[in-house]
């Protein structure tokens, strides 16, 4: 991209008050440079072939199975455990000790020797410890319904009841996916210099996707020993729907707050794309691409089975907006140029509906999104300039940290909540600010709260002061004042949420997170945790090998048939597994 376009799509990019918005956040969708789309697309690209190097399991399913990557630069190697475990051990918290299955991926190829040593510590998990080769460390549980359902239908020769799959979608759940060098494992910074795996996530997703082959695999295995020769196999429509589920909580938000520069790398990458698609002219043609792609968004949308009503209400408002989106995108006497004015005059919808409409329209200009997937890593350092003064801080505070400033922190219900690191298993928890208990534990996350304090100190000094000489005397103000004058000359800044307020959502913090990793059919189980699909509807690894590769697989819709139309209409009252 040359820099003139560059430039020209920065002067078009959304207002920040608008994209960084918790409601705003908490609406986005899967696009074209979700890292799981990116993923594959890079698979595809650079003809990476997955095999099974291993399979050594039971009758029942129980042993190791072991996954071959040749990718563009190296081999790597998915090596998967599966065990039993009672039903009460299957737990998707944190706090669970046993999974059904645990993974690593490896680089390189494991001989026997390094497989037991992977097998004596990676079903522990956070227990074990692994070596710098493991770069992803990874668990899962089987959804109990669909994986019953599926065994018995193929080990009679039938197909699965595509209502009762529809229900949840995914044969295994993973409730952590760690690539972050804790336990003995590879450090993240080493994959930014690793040809393969050096794009956001990519290691992890990747992972990922290889379990989802195994799981895949996995069910009809053990079809095959339950129904002998009458068994069948998923049918490929079926499997390509199959994804894979995860299970999000609190300790996936802290992570977008600690790491300002990387979110707004990502939101404003994502809006110079947005911004580069949507200065294409509306026609005939991308006007039938746009609406094809919001009448598959309303079946998807109908599809979704959620037990969280907020969510239901929010699905029902875009299935019911969405025709209304689409007369108005086709009326004869069109007044829209360009896609950003179709954008704009969608200002009056919902926010989902919005944010459907604005991944619709970056899916059908691959030519104007798919560069940005490139950019999408940065540097995390936060600092000043030499010669700023307090003046000059000022300024910039009441440009850019107004939603901030503006909040009275003097209030309970701004600073209602708190947020701790559990000392049992380390993870992030919120409690009731003088109910429960420790708060002496509170986790700088507070970043509304400390900017009010900086900017109500620095309106009581000599506004010609340099903030050097401010800050030599109030030193407690060093780190944030990095963070505010860093944050500031970026296109999008920070969050702009308290995440103290009683009013404060972390599933929008969730939600921001998942639908970069590209995760679809949103389930929150509460205000904390989510459940959500990976790769469903994303072309399988025979595709990728037969070149059969269909890149937009955006709001994947299950085979239904006529008669199974009834049926998922009945079970959406339902919950999922």
């Amino acid at each position: 991209m040359n820099a003139s376009f560059a430039k020209e799509s920065e002067n078009t990019l959304r207002d920040p008050a608008i994209v960084m918005a918790p409601t705003r956040l908490g609406a986005m969708h899967q696009t074209r440079i979700s890292f799981v789309r990116s993923l594959i697309r890079k698979m595809a690209t650079e003809n990476w072939k997955v095999s099974q190097a291993l399979w050594k399991m039971s009758d029942k399913g129980f042993g190791t199975a072991v996954y071959e990557l040749e990718a563009s630069y190296d081999t790597y190697q998915l090596v998967v455990f599966s065990d039993a475990i009672a039903d009460e051990d299957r737990n998707d918290r944190v706090i669970a000790e046993k999974w059904d299955v645990t993974f690593a991926l490896i680089r390189g190829r494991a001989d026997m020797s390094t497989i037991e040593q992977l097998r004596q510590n990676v079903p522990l998990q956070e227990a074990g410890r692994n070596s710098s080769r493991v770069l992803v460390l990874a668990r899962a549980n089987k959804s109990v319904r669909v994986f019953e359902h599926l065994v018995s239908s193929l080990a009679q020769g039938e197909q699965p009841n595509t209502a009762e799959i529809a229900r949840v979608g995914y044969i295994l759940r993973t409730t952590a996916v760690y690539g972050n060098g804790k336990f003995g494992i590879a450090d993240f910074e080493t994959l930014q210099s690793n040809e393969d795996f050096n794009l956001t996530f990519s290691a992890q997703m990747c992972a990922v996707y290889i379990l989802r082959q195994f799981s895949l695999d996995w069910v009809e295995y053990i079809a095959k020993q339950r129904g002998g020769e009458k068994a069948s196999t998923i049918c490929p429509e079926l499997k390509r729907y199959l994804g894979i589920g995860n299970a999000t909580g609190l300790g996936m938000a802290p992570y977008l707050i600690r790491h300002p520069r990387v979110v707004d790398r990502w939101l404003s990458q994502r809006e110079m794309a947005l911004a580069a698609a949507c200065s294409q002219s509306v026609n005939e043609e991308s006007t039938n691409r746009v609406c094809g792609l919001l009448k598959k968004a309303q079946r998807h949308f109908e599809q979704i089975i959620t037990i969280n009503e907020q969510q239901q209400a929010l699905n029902m408002e875009c299935i019911a907006q969405i025709p209304a989106l689409m007369t108005r995108i086709r009326q004869q006497f069109s007044p829209f140029n360009t896609w950003g004015d179709v954008l704009d005059s969608a200002s009056d919808l919902s926010l989902e509906t919005q944010e459907v409409l604005a991944t619709c329209i970056m899916e059908i200009f691959p030519e104007c999104v798919d560069r940005f997937i490139n950019k999408l890593n940065t540097d995390e350092s936060l600092s000043l300039d030499p010669g700023i003064s307090v003046k000059d801080m000022l300024e910039v505070m009441e440009t850019r940290y107004r939603w901030a400033i503006d909040i009275d922190f003097t209030e309970p219900e701004n600073k209602y909540w708190f947020w701790y690191r559990s000392q049992d298993k380390e993870e992030p928890r919120m409690g009731v600010r003088g109910q429960e208990p420790g708060e002496e534990r509170e986790l700088p996350l507070d970043i509304g709260r400390q900017v009010s304090k900086l900017y109500a100190a620095l309106q009581q000094a000599d506004p010609s002061l340099s903030l050097a000489h401010f800050l030599l005397s109030n030193p407690s103000h060093r780190v944030i004042s990095r963070r505010v004058w860093t944050m500031a000359q970026q296109p999008m800044g920070d969050i702009q949420m308290n995440v103290l307020s009683e009013r404060a959502l972390p599933m929008h913090l969730l939600r921001c997170k998942l639908s970069m990793f590209g995760a679809t059919k949103f389930d929150p189980r509460s205000d904390r945790w989510v459940r959500v699909t990976l790769f469903q509807g994303a072309p399988l690894v025979s595709d990728l090998a037969a070149k059969r590769f269909e890149e937009s697989w955006l709001f994947p819709l299950m085979p239904c048939t006529e008669c199974e139309v009834t049926a998922l209409a009945t079970c959406k009252r339902g919950g999922m597994a």
